[in-house]
């Protein structure tokens, strides 16, 4: 039983050695023994009439000091990476079933009704949204008139269209005097999964769209 025990523990310990072994290719403790050898290689092989300066010495065991130094940062950023990327697609879970609110053109309509909203970069003394097909086609309106600088929201009565509202979308139209100002269209969306993509974190919006969470401008 004892001789059983040892082995099975001899097995376990080769195969934990086997699964941590470091890739001599990049473990910096492999490269700073790769250079040990090679340097008492020429210590070795010196010529006795021409023996290696010291400067010299001191200048390679410096170099290999900072290639190791780098390569250990390297892996070091690469782990903080690993482990901050883990953490985002944890914090983007919590943000699963719920709404947000990105740029986007879209209008969804649910119950014979389109609600969308948009950002004004500046007050407006008369506001208009405009309600396309994916086909460019106009195909209702709703005037708003005066609106503040900021965020406005907006319904359109759907009931008496009868064509698809697959692919509908909006366009906003807001002038102060005769001049142009500046807005923005945007949708709420559900969140149903989060992942990470380059380091940064994405969240899958319900209808099939992904965001990065940069791109949010509101959570609802």
């Amino acid at each position: 039983m004892i001789t059983s025990a040892t082995s099975t523990a001899s097995t376990a310990a080769a195969t934990s050695g086997t699964a941590t072994k470091a890739d001599p290719a990049t473990d910096p403790n492999a490269a700073q023994d790769r250079f040990l050898k090679l340097l008492v290689a020429q210590l070795n092989n010196q010529d006795p009439m021409n023996p290696l300066d010291n400067a010299q010495m001191t200048s390679q065991m410096a170099q290999i000091n900072t290639v190791t130094g780098i390569q250990q940062l390297n892996q070091t950023m690469k782990s903080m990476a690993d482990q901050f990327s883990a953490l985002q697609v944890l914090q983007g879970a919590s943000m699963i079933g719920r709404s947000v609110v990105t740029e986007g053109n879209n209008l969804p309509v649910a119950d014979g009704v389109g609600k969308g909203m948009f950002d004004l970069s500046a007050a407006a003394g008369d506001v208009k949204v405009e309600v396309l097909t994916a086909g460019g086609q106009l195909v209702g309106s709703v005037d708003l008139g005066a609106q503040t600088q900021g965020r406005h929201q907006f319904e359109w009565d759907a009931s008496k269209y009868a064509g698809s509202t697959e692919g509908l979308r909006f366009k906003v139209t807001a002038l102060n005097g005769s001049t142009a100002v500046e807005s923005t269209p945007l949708i709420q969306s559900k969140v149903v999964s989060a992942g990470a993509d380059g380091g940064l974190l994405t969240l899958d919006l319900e209808g099939g769209g992904t965001v990065n969470y940069s791109q949010v401008k509101a959570i609802l």
